[in-house]
């Protein structure tokens, strides 16, 4: 069933649809939204496949899971439904194999496979699928300085820093909840860095995981510059550097980070499960009334406007 709004992310999931029109749905959804697939189920099992899709102005993000499966790109699909299009895909979890004209890839966790979506190809996902995707298209990929023919795919290894921020950056992106808060430039510049083997801009790199280290302990009422400078692995002095050239500091994109967070946790308590206070907690505020005081400050309504409101469409 799909949920979303335009420039927010899309999700679309197979759970819960008809079994016996499963692949004919995740078909149709992948050919509008992503690329023209056929698929497979294995071991004669009902589909369960999942997937969040954004359209971002010049990409296109997903995250993907699903049960065990295989998908194909055969020509006549192609034909069907052109891309005009690269393909990135970042295995998150299991082993998956790429089948070409050229002969078969074995894909671990943590890799990233880069191939041309108007060449045949299929994927298999014998213990199921999770991962990333980034289509691009072709005049995008030329700007990027990527290959003009991918007549192989590309393989990029686990641990190369921009590969895993990448993959932070474009999990975020399928997080928030609109794409006017993603950063495409930074995507971009992450993604040509990887298939050109040119070297990122490490201000960049340093921002994005910097930003990944701050949504992930937003809950921490200790969190810190300093903290933050060693979970990033560089030194507090640079990080400053580094938020300044975004235009921000440290203190200043951390604090906004907790009221964003907060506002959506107050957004959803149609249910009146927490108070205004234990948002504030969750999010990292020590005091209630400091938090109170800066909501109103950020979005000139008081947190409790928020909160009433939300549980009054209960």
């Amino acid at each position: 069933m799909k949920s979303g709004t335009t420039g927010a992310p899309v999700r679309f999931s197979t759970v819960g649809l008809p079994e016996a029109e499963r692949i004919a749905l995740w078909e149709e959804h992948n050919a509008e939204t992503l690329i023209g697939l056929r698929c497979r189920s294995l071991q004669d099992a009902a589909l369960d496949a999942t997937e969040i899709n954004l359209q971002l102005p010049r990409v296109h993000v997903a995250r993907v899971l699903g049960s065990p499966h295989v998908v194909e790109r055969p020509r006549a699909e192609i034909r069907r439904v052109p891309s005009d299009a690269v393909a990135c895909y970042l295995n998150l979890a299991g082993d998956a194999f790429f089948y070409h004209d050229d002969g078969v890839r074995l894909l671990h966790p943590g890799q990233l496979l880069v191939c041309d979506a108007d060449q045949p190809f299929m994927r298999g996902f014998s213990h199921g699928l999770e991962e990333l995707a980034v289509k691009v298209p072709r005049a995008v990929w030329r700007d990027l300085g990527g290959p003009t023919s991918l007549p192989q795919p590309l393989v990029v290894d686990d641990g190369v820093v921009q590969t895993r921020t990448l993959a932070t950056l474009v999990a975020q992106a399928l997080r928030r909840e609109s794409s006017a808060s993603v950063d495409e430039d930074v995507l971009l510049d992450l993604l040509g860095s990887v298939v050109t083997g040119r070297a990122p801009s490490l201000s960049t790199v340093h921002l994005t995981v910097a930003k990944a280290y701050i949504d992930e302990h937003l809950a921490d009422s200790g969190l810190s510059a300093a903290r933050i400078a060693r979970g990033v692995g560089i030194s507090e002095r640079h990080l400053s550097r580094v938020f300044a050239s975004g235009g921000s500091t440290v203190p200043q994109y951390l604090l906004l980070r907790r009221l964003e967070r907060a506002r959506s946790l107050l957004q959803e308590q149609e249910g009146g499960e927490m108070t205004v206070a234990e948002v504030a907690a969750r999010c990292g505020f020590g005091s209630a009334a400091h938090f109170s005081h800066r909501f109103k400050e950020r979005f000139g309504l008081r947190a409790t406007d928020v909160l009433r409101e939300a549980r009054s469409r209960a």
